[in-house]
């Protein structure tokens, strides 16, 4: 195996036509489906699949290609930095879960950091890419939470990929919600008073699971419940519908504006705000600092 076969299985998934990457690599189409034929014979395993429609990524060569894009991004961190002898931008990328506080966090670090000598990057998203960005090396951190009722799927997960969680702080549930709310003035709110106001969660996609749910309690059975993809949409929602959405009380008025709160709600159950990167991989300089800088929440 080599780096080059590596590069070809890449350029061919990303093409989706093993002509279209034969062009981009300027590569004749037979050497190209040469070298992915002895790849393929080597690993004792089919990686694409060829139809009239194009070529289908295999089950086994989602997996192959998840460690082969490191590989390739790796190798052209190390051509770019000794072979053409450039001076390489230090680099950091956090993925995170829809919240406020993280994305405060980031600016503050970008704030401390002169922009030109470092390259930064965030990305707030879906729990299942918040952990494929993590694993792929797109990203350095991940912010995630984790409680009673998903730890041990979560946990799995970081494990089969190699990656670990490092607890930030542990809260209490609070019930996020716009201050014009009819229960914006309750001092504590219990499920039942909430019943007939529309939940509103973050859409998780084709991982849409129980455990990749942002929101704790969503097993509940809620009366009405609304999904968006982007925390503007439900912050509208909140305002416009008198919806609200549960999470860990730590909200950021900078960042959502003042027209907001949080209650804390009647329960036990708590959530644990934490981090997750690769195993046997410290954390570079601006890793540390943001970590500490998320500390500040606690």
């Amino acid at each position: 195996m080599t780096l080059t076969q590596l590069q070809y299985a890449v350029a061919i998934a990303e093409a989706k036509s093993m002509n279209k990457a034969a062009e981009d690599l300027f590569v004749s189409q037979p050497a190209l489906s040469g070298a992915i034929k002895e790849l393929e014979e080597e690993l004792s395993t089919q990686l694409f699949m060829r139809t009239n429609k194009g070529v289908v990524v295999t089950t086994e060569g989602e997996e192959f290609l998840s460690y082969a894009r490191q590989m390739v991004e790796l190798g052209n961190l190390v051509e770019e930095r000794f072979l053409n002898k450039s001076i390489v931008k230090k680099r950091f990328s956090v993925s995170m879960q829809h919240y406020s506080f993280a994305v405060e966090a980031f600016i503050d670090l970008a704030k401390e950091f002169e922009v030109g000598e470092y390259e930064l990057a965030v990305h707030e998203t879906k729990t299942h890419e918040v952990i494929e960005n993590v694993k792929n090396y797109r990203s350095e951190v991940g912010v995630i939470y984790i409680n009673d009722f998903n730890e041990k799927a979560i946990r799995k997960i970081l494990e089969e990929n190699d990656l670990e969680f490092t607890e930030l702080y542990e809260c209490g549930i609070s019930v996020f919600m716009s201050k014009r709310h009819p229960l914006a003035k309750r001092k504590i709110i219990n499920m039942e008073e909430l019943a007939e106001y529309p939940c509103l969660s973050f859409e998780q996609g084709d991982k849409n699971s129980f455990y990749f749910a942002e929101e704790v309690l969503s097993t509940l059975p809620y009366k009405q419940i609304i999904k968006a993809d982007d925390r503007a949409t439900m912050l509208n929602l909140m305002t416009g519908l008198n919806g609200y959405t549960l999470c860990s009380g730590i909200i950021c008025q900078d960042l959502n504006g003042g027209i907001y709160t949080s209650v804390p709600l009647e329960t036990e159950d708590t959530m644990i705000i934490g981090y997750i990167k690769r195993k046997n991989i410290p954390l570079s300089l601006l890793g540390q600092r943001y970590v500490e800088l998320l500390k500040r929440y606690k």
